[in-house]
């Protein structure tokens, strides 16, 4: 696995655990507002081996709990079980960021206990992905797949939206509760351009209106939260 990130230390990226955060690079979306934007390219130069990443978590071990897997879109990446298998077997938990576009990997990684948690970006209605995300059908078919298999996966889940005051408005916002209608979970996340964005001119939602659209959605999805707005 070549990873092209490593964060020693989160507290806010597993909730509950102390992790570290490893980042993977290469995505097949082009969401304009990803706050992760270099690693969108899938050439980067490896940042740590896999096996000094291993060597670190054996001097963590009884520190930290768990390791949070995220990019770009982990998915992309086949040997992607096999990095996680071995995380487990190292007597970590694992939290996986994903899109949604390889709902076949997921899928997988929960069918064999490979994963403990998912966290699912879902950017817009399914009706904006192709313009505002640059994905075509198949991919929107597959994170139709994926938002349908995680409302019954065996396993501890959430969606997410990042709001973004260009991109979304009520009726985005309540044609998004008709695709996850059903959800255990959905995190409302405050945008915040720290420059490098793929896309350049773009807002926060202001603290009133995210709570607005949080009151909307929770009349389809059981648990509705606002995440860095506090």
């Amino acid at each position: 696995m070549k990873i092209q990130g490593l964060e020693k230390l989160s507290m806010v990226d597993y909730d509950g655990y102390a992790a570290c955060t490893v980042f993977l690079s290469g995505c097949n979306l082009r969401c304009p507002f990803c706050q992760n934007a270099v690693l969108v390219e899938s050439a980067l130069p490896e940042f740590i081996s896999e096996e000094d990443f291993f060597a670190f978590l054996e001097k963590r071990r009884g520190l930290l709990d768990a390791v949070a897997i995220t990019g770009g879109e982990p998915t992309l990446r086949r040997d992607l079980p096999a990095f996680c298998r071995r995380i487990k077997a190292a007597g970590y938990r694992v939290k996986l960021d994903s899109n949604g576009t390889r709902p076949k990997m997921l899928k997988e990684l929960v069918g064999k206990g490979l994963v403990d948690y998912i966290a699912m970006d879902v950017k817009c209605p399914p009706v904006d992905y192709p313009d505002l995300m640059g994905c075509d059908e198949k991919d929107l078919e597959a994170i139709k797949e994926s938002v349908a298999f995680l409302k019954t996966a065996p396993l501890p889940y959430e969606f997410r939206t990042t709001l973004v005051d260009e991109l979304h408005d009520e009726r985005s916002i309540r044609s998004l509760g008709e695709f996850v209608k059903g959800a255990r979970e959905l995190w409302l996340q405050k945008f915040v351009d720290r420059g490098g964005c793929l896309t350049d001119g773009l807002h926060e939602v202001p603290y009133k209106t995210a709570e607005r659209y949080a009151g909307i959605l929770s009349e389809y999805v059981g648990r509705v939260g606002l995440r860095g707005y506090v």
